[in-house]
């Protein structure tokens, strides 16, 4: 039989019944002390190093109470210039880098933690998770402060587990970055290696003997320049006296096989769900002394593994390598929730289809175990595993022989508006009647304690029906009345009876199920429940024609309908694995479409289709970025295309680089696009330089991430930045995002200032 080392790359931090995100609010609202959240993430570090305690290696420093890309900055001692006076607790600052403050309602907080500008947050690779981006400039230098690496390390070391240290290696934390004023960031390399090999040393003084390095910048298209510099930072770490695993995930090696497998280090880990075609060809490039570690469990979706038909393929890999093969899951399991056994409410057949993080972790124990003491020993466990992946592959609950004819009929007229935008934007200028740079907001308004205990109360049985949509018409009238006291131009209803804005809309498609715990880390404190995308797509009636009529009756001023688009149902959902991911895409056109066209026969003449994630779902290599945006664009057209000219179709893009895209944002033919650019200080605007975007646009002037609240001065700067790139009669001035996290306390002044700056722009 054959050895198998087992090791995880990172597990979900924020907990079964998501402790750490409560723990962080609480700590910011000032409600609890530093010490008891501290005391939180060393109990949570605990529980997770005990739940992978059988595995060969256990990740450390994978654990973060924001985000895993700041923690390095911290590490690495790259604080932005305005951080780095701050004189306090070194976590009241990390949230100062994270969110613009730290605890804000505690007196003692009040001096050390004022506001200041956030770091910029924009998506890990192709992942709904955000991180912090790190800034650089010409000035920018590098000092180690690794002590609470070292600090997580020797906790696990005490609690008998075999440390590997997480970090992420120097080349994708230069490529991820950004440079404030156009320095060349492979520049600054010279000055980070001597930093990173500091470290290494110190992690090989603690006894450490593997350190997994992140590079997944190595699954990219890498021009001469940056290759040189992967080569150039692994021969710096020859000298180090720990062994190195860099880890490459999230999709393929290709021309980069050849590079990963001439570096001077002990090990390299292939996500081989995405870049299985690499492995082969690898192997032939490995020296007979390198690990090679597959990973052959799915960690960012939550399907279960077929183990046989693992087995299958790595058998031969195992008596050819031996001791040499590691096995893990493709990447952290970051991405997926945390355990299924939580689950108590999940439909019976969905959930035997399923694997969280905890139960992957089984599945890799029981591949070791295969490959160790050969099938037999396990054949129990294998032949339910193999019973739940053939009932799932002949499920009649999966396939709809309807929606497959529906979608055979698709037709390229169904994504064509009747007449092109300059003849639909003035019959939207006469029927909507809207001032100069008309204001609105994203579609929610902040989630009450009220409207919380409402919908559980709902969902738990102790409030009727009637009473629920009762109490929710209360809350739309507040945000309606809100809206008109400030003054606002074009009215959302406030999206109060929505949990989420996926979720929502799933409930009440055919084909999804719904978790009650399967919380995904998005940001910080931010958590996601992704629906579960198992089967055929269709709408059996209206999802939100009721709600929209019922505020629009609130108000003379135009009401927005509000719907998520197919392309972010799809990209924030998990999805199936058993047809392409454009199939499902298409299929959620079609039953969104529905929703449309019964929103304008209903007398809404504004419509949102948010596409949140549509740069989310692009692929890591512009070799593929073409099939992918061909089928997301025509997906959002089928969907917001079949409504006459006078109806005014919104989208909204957030969090993510958008520059590079911006042609196929504009074939999408939205007549308004409202898009994130306040925390990159309309950086995002620089595509139009180049670019005449057709359409109107709402560049965010409000960061609703942050909890600090925008001046009238800095939104008027911000608008007239963005006046300079795009005619003031196309501009619409709005918040970045939704304001779905924030207090109303925060919101009123927020938007107040946004009114008010909108009025001075127009005079």
């Amino acid at each position: 039989m054959h050895m198998a080392t087992t090791h995880n790359l990172g597990f979900p931090r924020i907990g079964a019944r998501r402790e750490l995100k409560f723990a962080l609010e609480s700590y910011w609202k000032g409600e609890s002390s530093r010490d008891a959240l501290k005391a939180l993430g060393a109990t949570l570090r605990q529980r997770h190093w005990e739940i992978q305690s059988d595995l060969d290696c256990v990740p450390v420093g994978d654990f973060s109470f924001y985000d895993q890309v700041l923690d390095m900055s911290f590490i690495l001692g790259n604080l932005p210039e305005r951080f780095r006076d701050f004189r306090g607790d070194p976590l009241d600052n990390y949230f100062r880098v994270a969110r613009g403050r730290s605890a804000q309602s505690a007196e003692e907080y009040a001096a050390c933690c004022a506001g200041v500008a956030a770091g910029e947050m924009t998506k890990w690779f192709d992942t709904n998770y955000h991180y912090i981006v790190p800034e650089f400039d010409a000035h920018t230098a590098f000092t180690l402060d690794a002590a609470q690496l070292l600090a997580q390390v020797a906790e696990a070391k005490a609690q008998g587990v075999n440390a590997k240290p997480v970090i992420i290696g120097p080349v994708t934390y230069l490529a991820i970055g950004k440079a404030k004023d156009n320095t060349d960031k492979l520049d600054l390399l010279s000055r980070l290696l001597p930093v990173y090999a500091e470290l290494l040393q110190a992690l090989a003084a603690q006894g450490v003997e593997w350190v997994q390095v992140d590079e997944p910048i190595l699954v990219t298209e890498l021009d001469d320049a940056w290759q040189e510099a992967v080569e150039t930072a692994y021969n710096y770490f020859k000298r180090v006296n720990v062994k190195l695993l860099l880890a490459t995930y999230f999709g393929q090696l290709r021309e980069n096989r050849a590079l990963l497998a001439s570096l001077p280090v002990a090990g390299v880990h292939v996500d081989a769900i995405n870049g299985r075609d690499d492995v082969a060809p690898l192997l032939k490039l490995l020296s007979a002394d390198k690990v090679l570690s597959l990973g052959v469990i799915n960690g960012r979706n939550i399907w279960k593994t077929d183990l046989n038909a693992v087995l299958d393929w790595i058998e031969p890999l195992a008596q050819q390598l031996g001791e040499r093969l590691w096995i893990a899951p493709s990447c952290s399991l970051l991405h997926v929730p945390v355990d299924l056994e939580s689950e108590q409410r999940l439909d019976a057949e969905v959930k035997s289809w399923l694997a969280f993080a905890v139960q992957k972790l089984d599945e890799l124990k029981l591949l070791a175990a295969a490959l160790r003491n050969g099938r037999d020993s396990v054949k129990a466990a294998l032949d339910a595993n193999q019973a739940a992946i053939d009932a799932r592959r002949h499920s009649k609950r999966v396939h709809n022989p309807a929606v497959k004819a529906a979608l055979g009929e698709l037709d390229a007229k169904l994504g064509q508006r009747k007449s092109p935008y300059a003849q639909r934007a003035a019959r939207q200028a006469a029927s909507l009647k809207l001032p100069l740079y008309p204001t609105t907001t994203i579609g929610s308004f902040p989630q009450t304690a009220d409207i919380r205990h409402a919908r559980s109360a709902f969902k738990a049985g102790r409030l009727d029906e009637v009473d629920y949509k009762a109490a929710m018409r209360k809350e739309i009238e507040r945000s309606v009345h809100e809206q008109e006291k400030l003054g606002l131009d074009v009215l959302v209803h406030g999206e109060a009876e929505r949990n989420d804005m996926v979720e929502y809309f799933g409930e009440q498609l055919e084909g999804y199920a719904f978790s009650q715990f399967g919380w995904v880390q998005s940001y910080g404190s931010r958590c996601v429940k992704p629906p579960i995308l198992f089967g055929d797509i269709s709408r059996p009636q209206p999802m939100t024609v009721e709600w929209i009529k019922y505020a629009q009756s609130l108000t003379s001023k135009p009401m927005k309908g509000m719907l998520t688009g197919p392309v972010t149902m799809l990209n924030w959902s998990f999805v199936r694995d058993d047809q392409p991911r454009s199939v499902s895409c298409y299929q959620l056109a079609l039953a969104i479409r529905a929703e449309v066209l019964d929103l304008e026969k209903a007398g809404i003449h504004v419509i949102q289709i948010d596409e949140a994630a549509l740069r989310e779902g692009l692929p890591l290599r512009k070799s593929q970025w073409k099939e992918y945006l061909g089928w997301a664009v025509e997906s959002f057209r089928i969907t917001a295309n079949g409504v006459e000219d006078d109806t005014q179709i919104h989208t909204h893009m957030c969090y993510s680089e958008f520059n590079d895209i911006i042609a196929s944002i504009a074939d999408m033919d939205a007549d308004v696009i409202t898009i994130e650019t306040s925390r990159s200080d309309m950086e995002l605007l620089d595509a139009f330089d180049d670019f005449k975007y057709p359409n109107q646009i709402g560049p965010g002037v409000y960061d609703i991430h942050s909890p600090n609240i925008p001046t009238l001065e800095h939104i008027v700067q911000l608008m007239e930045k963005a006046a300079e790139r795009i005619p003031a009669e196309r501009l619409w001035v709005n918040p970045d995002c939704g304001l779905k996290t924030r207090q109303w306390a925060e919101v009123i002044p927020a938007l107040t200032n946004m009114v008010a700056a909108a009025k001075t722009l127009r005079a």
